[in-house]
């Protein structure tokens, strides 16, 4: 078994070296895992802004557990009416790409998501975005744990993570195996090259650089079950579908612009289906202000 050290020093050098490397003119490397493309631009904008629902829009002490390099420009709204903004992450690059989009508006700390090291009841905004599968199985807790205990009472956390065995992608699978066939064998008849992607990963010559990154993801079921006696949860939507799916389905040819808004208005009707049923949830994290904690004990 790999230990936890191990696993969390490849995550580091991983971002250090490879996923935060800038490809071109604020692209990262990183950005290979999302879809780039326009036909697919106002439905992950969209989604981006689904975090900024869930928490207080302003404050003074704003988390961003994991911030990586704040790479999307959605990102920075989430603490645009907050004193400051704390980016935590395990990678020195990232933080240091991270200065350059938050300026003065910025702490900056290298932590481990699942031993933070700031004070309890610290944070009015937490969000943690594709940062917690990156942990060990055994921190995942931990790590949600972590973020409730840094939060302030009354107020909220957003966290972004993709589930690993979620109904929709089943079912997405072998359809997206068979459109991927057809679509190879219409490219090859009609001599198409595949277009690529704007942040197609670049070729590496140090043998020493990790090409991938640890990933461990769980279930809305079993986060549900380990979480039920710690904190009040709420799984809902961020996105339905994965980049995958996406560059397979979605094409400007095909009216892909319509299918994504359709699919984005089923989200917002079914958000909580969508969210454990669906790719990447949004889980919420609500503290209750001591008032509120008090009123429901005396009422027990």
């Amino acid at each position: 078994m790999v230990a936890m050290a191990d696993i969390k020093q490849h995550v580091r050098e991983f971002y250090d070296q490879v996923g935060w490397l800038e490809v071109s003119e604020g692209v990262y490397q990183n950005a290979r895992y999302e879809d780039l493309r326009p036909v697919s631009r106002e439905y992950i904008h969209r989604c981006h802004l689904r975090v900024s629902r869930h928490i207080k829009p302003e404050g003074r002490y704003f988390l961003d557990a994991g911030s990586g390099p704040i790479q999307y420009p959605e990102y920075l709204e989430y603490s645009k009416g907050y004193n400051y903004r704390v980016c935590a992450d395990i990678s020195y690059v990232a933080l240091q790409e991270a200065r350059k989009r938050v300026g003065d508006h910025g702490l900056f700390v290298v932590a481990d998501v699942a031993n933070l090291p700031f004070a309890p009841e610290t944070f009015e905004g937490v969000v943690s975005l594709h940062t917690i599968h990156h942990l060990p199985q055994e921190e995942h807790v931990q790590a949600y744990r972590e973020l409730y205990r840094v939060l302030s009472p009354g107020c909220s956390a957003s966290v972004v993570n993709g589930w690993g065995d979620a109904l929709i992608p089943r079912l997405l699978s072998n359809p997206m195996r068979w459109t991927n066939r057809l679509l190879g064998v219409v490219r090859r008849l009609l001599g198409i090259t595949p277009t690529e992607h704007p942040a197609k990963p670049v070729s590496m010559s140090d043998d020493n650089k990790p090409t991938s990154t640890f990933v461990r993801k769980d279930s809305a079921d079993w986060l549900k079950e380990q979480l039920a006696t710690l904190m009040p949860i709420e799984i809902v939507v961020w996105r339905g579908i994965s980049v995958k799916h996406l560059r397979t389905f979605i094409h400007q040819g095909w009216g892909g612009c319509y299918v994504l808004r359709f699919l984005f208005w089923l989200e917002e009707r079914f958000p909580h289906f969508f969210g454990e049923k669906g790719q990447y949830p949004l889980v919420v994290i609500r503290k209750m202000s001591y008032t509120d904690e008090f009123t429901e004990r005396t009422h027990e």
